[in-house]
């Protein structure tokens, strides 16, 4: 299991890049192993700002559908396209090629209320 660095983490299993005052947003590699192949990602709030805590879509897999909470407050910028053919990439590479949205980031703060690398695995248990 991958757990970068250069990525802060949610309590919803979500994961936040930062550069500068933007951020990709994505789920974790746990999130994306627990849910199993996913086929569908559902993303309906492409330029709208979306509050911390805030389901911001959805990832549909094989066997469930589940949210997808926003870690931080912020505009959706971008919902990336690549995932309508291939939503596998999220299984393939979660950090990579498989993040979800792009956003503004409205409160720089919150971002002190997500988690390192080191923290989300004592959170996970791994």
């Amino acid at each position: 299991m991958n757990f970068p660095e250069n990525v802060k983490y949610s309590t919803d299993h979500e994961w936040v890049r930062v550069e500068g005052n933007e951020a990709f947003i994505g789920i974790t590699d746990f999130a994306q192993e627990e849910l199993g192949d996913i086929v569908f990602i559902d993303i309906t709030t492409e330029g709208e700002t979306v509050e911390k805590g805030e389901v911001f879509g959805s990832v549909e897999a094989v066997k469930t559908v589940s949210d997808l909470m926003m870690p931080v407050t912020g505009e959706v910028l971008e919902v990336n396209e690549e995932l309508e053919d291939a939503p596998e990439l999220v299984n393939k590479e979660p950090f990579e090629g498989g993040w979800i949205i792009k956003i503004s980031i409205q409160n720089p703060e919150e971002l002190d209320a997500l988690m390192s690398a080191a923290e989300y695995k004592e959170f996970i248990g791994k």
